[in-house]
């Protein structure tokens, strides 16, 4: 069972196990929203609902921009799993400026890539190929990119957690 953690402007910061969130909520660090009604926890000390939603009492401030760190998963995640090329189902990624010529391993230089067309590209620009991107690739957005763990999300966690744009 997970736990959907929000800031005090309940804004979704962090998904945690639920025993880490039933320490919160006991030591007055968090209130719950939303609970697992059905499965309640019981202890020496009384029982408790299982969180599945709860909130800061104080706010968390973020440092900086919470920038989306670039990996393998990530541009294929991003890509739906298709080859910016062909459109074929995709099992690789690919940087559009082949790191030879100084390309780098940003959001905005790779995508995902079926195994035949990054074979067949090799260390050439899809303009020296003739080829065209099905996709720009950009930097994913929204907070399903900034929460782990919401990728899969709980039903009841739907109201808390703003559309992936």
């Amino acid at each position: 069972m997970r736990t959907l953690v929000l800031n005090a402007g309940f804004e979704p910061l962090a998904v945690i196990s639920f025993k880490r969130a039933l320490v919160l909520v006991m030591g007055g660090k968090a209130t719950v929203v939303a609970s697992d009604r059905g499965h309640p926890v019981v202890c020496s000390s009384g029982s408790w609902e299982r969180p599945s939603v709860i909130v800061l009492t104080r706010y968390v401030r973020i440092p900086g921009g919470r920038r989306i760190p670039v990996s393998r998963r990530g541009v294929l995640r991003r890509d739906g799993q298709r080859c910016a090329y062909c459109g074929h189902s995709a099992s690789t990624v690919d940087h559009v400026l082949p790191r030879s010529r100084g390309g780098a391993d940003s959001w905005e230089n790779l995508v995902a890539c079926c195994l035949r067309c990054n074979n067949i590209k090799g260390d050439r620009t899809p303009t020296e190929m003739g080829w065209q991107l099905r996709i720009i690739p950009r930097m994913p957005h929204g907070t399903a990119w900034l929460v782990r763990g919401v990728e899969r999300p709980q039903p009841d966690w739907s109201e808390y957690l703003a559309p992936a744009a």
